[in-house]
């Protein structure tokens, strides 16, 4: 099986690529040169593939890189390009609480994507994704980093949100469960085996990274407005404005609803220590992490 995946460089993206192997993928994103609405450089990567993993989004609006852009142009362009090229199969990687009539741009954005791949025609799997975690995520990663970091650590609201954390092996194990046909024409809600209160999975982390911070309950509104600020100054910001939505409403029930992968397939590995510290990242955050330090880095850098 030949798979082209979008957003293969990305956090899912390039740990699907390094489960099928380089002989069996064609890796899409805008570090390999391929635009997501270029559509005939598209359909010139997915010919000879298989299926389609469309696994490229966003969470934060960058200049032209925006929801509706990446996630709605972007899925128009990949299934015109499917079609064009003759792939039959896609997978869309998309969000548990994806849902119409939100405030949220993201959200709004990757349920038209959803609904998109649902008209296509094409065979589909539509996977509604939970809070997965591994190395290189915003979850274990960012919490990690910050309890090494800074002495407070505000967790959202004053009445604790619940989350299933989904091992990023498990999602690669049904995102190819679906490349191989094995769901097809089903929208799956993909989460982890484990159900916890998010400060009980922050606390976790923090006992695992050694870090040791006052928590203080924070409103929403000031989770967003810490959201706003992180995207303004963070080159990948400790929370975005989607990330802080996604946290206030927990992430535990698909919207719409939708069921789960069938029981062959349902991740099994619990938010063990283990997992934890197997996606653990080094240090703590530090000015490199800060936009405007990072843009005098790269200006400086040697032309290769």
């Amino acid at each position: 099986m030949r798979v082209a995946i979008t957003g293969g460089t990305g956090f899912v993206g390039r740990h699907l690529a390094d489960r099928l192997g380089p002989a069996d993928t064609v890796v899409i994103s805008r570090r390999t040169g391929v635009a997501i609405d270029d559509v005939d450089a598209l359909t010139e990567a997915f010919r000879g593939c298989d299926a389609v993993a469309h696994c490229a989004g966003i969470n934060r609006e960058i200049g032209g890189q925006t929801f509706r852009r990446v996630h709605v142009e972007g899925t128009v362009a990949v299934l015109e390009a499917a079609r064009r090229a003759g792939v039959h199969r896609i997978v869309l990687l998309s969000f548990l609480r994806a849902r119409p009539g939100t405030r949220s741009g993201y959200h709004q954005t990757k349920w038209e994507a959803e609904e998109l791949v649902r008209a296509s025609g094409l065979e589909f799997t539509v996977l509604k994704s939970g809070m997965i975690y591994g190395s290189g995520d915003h979850m274990v990663d960012h919490v990690t980093r910050a309890v090494r970091t800074f002495p407070v650590f505000a967790t959202v609201g004053f009445h604790e949100r619940r989350a299933r954390p989904l091992p990023i092996a498990d999602a690669v194990d049904v995102l190819v469960a679906a490349l191989e046909g094995r769901m097809p024409h089903h929208t799956v809600a993909l989460m982890g085996a484990e159900e916890l209160e998010l400060g009980a999975a922050v606390r976790r982390i923090a006992k695992v990274a050694g870090g040791h911070p006052l928590y203080i309950p924070a409103p929403v509104w000031a989770i967003r407005a810490l959201a706003q600020v992180t995207e303004w100054l963070m080159v990948t910001p400790l929370v975005a404005k989607a990330q802080a939505m996604m946290l206030a409403e927990g992430v535990t029930e698909a919207a719409p609803p939708a069921p789960e992968p069938p029981p062959e397939l349902r991740p099994s590995r619990p938010f063990s220590e283990d997992s934890i510290r197997e996606a653990m990242p080094d240090g703590g955050f530090g000015l490199r992490d800060l936009r405007v330090v990072h843009r005098i880095i790269e200006h400086r850098r040697p032309a290769s």
